[in-house]
């Protein structure tokens, strides 16, 4: 897939190569330059006339008409040097790539030191375009029909650069494995419901564990009983197909320790229960176990790159469904905690399976908590489409998570979580808890509700209702799934540091 060079030879020939071009009063610069003097000076006449571009993200193709060896040359425009930046080159970069696939093409050689600058090194700049390669690409394949054409695919990417290319071959892996674990993340939540129950979850997790050599632990519902799981098996009473409890360990250190805990919500379909959702809200509903897939996306990742932090992943699987022995609103129910639960919203569900998920979490170990759901629509009236909402009983922990998930390029927002909301989670005449005190402040409560079992072990909430899926393709992905948080959990955990 790469290639790692420490010089382009014009003779040579090549599909395509791509150069960035920097704003510098019209005037080209390295490779740009050389490859203007090859060809007479037409290139300063094209970035003089527009063909050619340093504007940001604008591509330009310049078919060479065999006056040097690449067919053609690509530029990148970059804008001004001073401007350029390390989620800015993954994005531009994402778009080149698009435009290469659309263009069918098999190849593309990259002159990647006219991407760097004093901020972005070359290395850097590798992990950007490894990135960009795999998410830019990814394509759900989906079940209609299959013509006989095949469809090309970029197969080589060769990379020119002055740094080691031990180096370089190295943030190009690491960038591409990124890539590579959001696009299973994506793949899982764009899969329908039928195709993707909890048992096939529970499959899937364990044939990553044997591809990782994770120490794995898949609970079924006999095993929940007698655990206590109270609250997923609520959830689970109305469905014909069991849930799982999946725990995927990896031990990254000598000693068990400092362990964090990853906890995904994984209804593989929510119909709302005997809170039924409308005709309208029940579409999309495969997609309400994308916080175990980017889970599972970032076991994937940390599974290849073998980060020094240990890491224990919980992920509660099951279907809302509605029939005869369905939980209903009204009834009590137990946890495995022990603390009890009144329904007042069967569609409120997911907080329900992962607090018993977070308590097991805690049991396994887990020293920290990280937990991630499409839980609220509340948080899309809240912050829109484009941001998580995140709260947290701990700043250390949280502080971690969001530079994570700002360097990663998926950004979040902390929403509060004061007394008066603990107080409103807590009150209910019959038990310990109630799960949905109200419309008002819906994302807040959803979140109350999960702390109530972290208790005092640190830990973070992440509500990816609203960034889980988009209607739109970007320079980074097509509409659908968009794996959101999978690079967030992966870039925290391997630069995590103990409180």
């Amino acid at each position: 897939m790469f290639n790692v060079a420490d010089q382009l030879n014009f003779a040579d020939k090549h599909e395509y190569v791509l150069s960035g071009v920097f704003e510098k009063g019209g005037r080209l610069e390295g490779f740009a330059a050389e490859a203007d003097e090859k060809l007479g000076g037409q290139l300063t006449e094209l970035l003089k006339n527009g063909e050619i571009s340093s504007k940001k993200k604008i591509v330009g193709k310049i078919h060479t008409l065999g006056l040097m060896g690449p067919k053609r040359l690509i530029f990148l425009g970059l804008g001004k040097e001073k401007g350029l930046s390390f989620e800015f080159l993954r994005e531009a970069f994402g778009k080149v790539f698009k435009s290469l696939q659309e263009a069918k093409a098999n190849s593309v050689t990259v002159i990647l030191d006219s991407f760097t600058n004093d901020s972005v090194d070359a290395n850097d700049a590798a992990h950007a375009l490894g990135e960009a390669f795999a998410l830019a690409t990814y394509k759900f394949e989906g079940y209609k029909q299959k013509s006989n054409e095949t469809e090309k695919q970029i197969e080589a990417i060769t990379v020119v650069s002055n740094t080691e290319s031990h180096e370089i071959n190295a943030s190009l892996t690491v960038g591409y494995m990124y890539g590579r674990g959001t696009n299973s993340a994506r793949t899982l939540v764009n899969l329908p419901g039928n195709m993707l129950t909890a048992a096939d979850m529970a499959a899937y997790a364990s044939e990553l564990a044997d591809r990782y050599g994770f120490e794995s632990e898949i609970l079924v519902k006999e095993d929940m009983l007698k655990l206590g799981m109270g609250a997923l098996l609520a959830v689970n009473q109305g469905s014909h197909e069991e849930p799982r409890m999946i725990v995927l360990k990896y031990q990254g250190k000598e000693e068990w320790t400092d362990v964090i805990g990853l906890v995904g919500k994984g209804v593989t379909y929510d119909t709302g229960g005997y809170s039924l959702k409308p005709r309208e809200g029940m579409v999309g509903m495969k997609t309400d176990m994308g916080g175990a897939a980017a889970v599972l996306g970032a076991m994937e990742i940390i599974g290849e790159l073998r980060p020094e932090q240990n890491v224990v992943a919980v992920i509660p699987s099951t279907d809302n469904m509605v029939s005869g022995t369905a939980f209903k609103p009204d009834d009590v129910i137990t946890s495995m905690s022990g603390k009890t639960i009144e329904v007042l919203n069967t569609d409120a569900e997911g907080r329900l399976v992962l607090a018993d998920a977070v308590t097991y979490a805690k049991q396994h170990g887990a020293e920290y908590l990280v937990d991630v759901a499409t839980l609220t629509g509340g948080v899309i009236v809240a912050l829109g489409n484009e941001m998580t909402g995140a709260m947290t009983n701990n700043e250390g922990l949280f502080e971690q998570v969001l530079e994570a998930s700002y360097e990663a390029g998926e950004p979040m927002w902390r929403l509060p979580i004061t007394e008066k909301d603990k107080e409103r989670v807590r009150n209910s005449p019959v038990a310990d808890l109630n799960n949905s005190p109200g419309r008002d402040g819906h994302a807040i409560m959803g979140g109350a509700f999960i702390g109530e079992f972290a208790e005092d072990t640190p830990w973070v909430h992440l509500d990816i209702a609203g960034t889980s899926v988009t209607k739109k393709a970007s320079e980074l992905g097509p509409a659908g799934a968009t794996g959101v948080m999978t690079r967030t959990l992966a870039l925290l955990v391997e630069r995590f540091q103990v409180n």
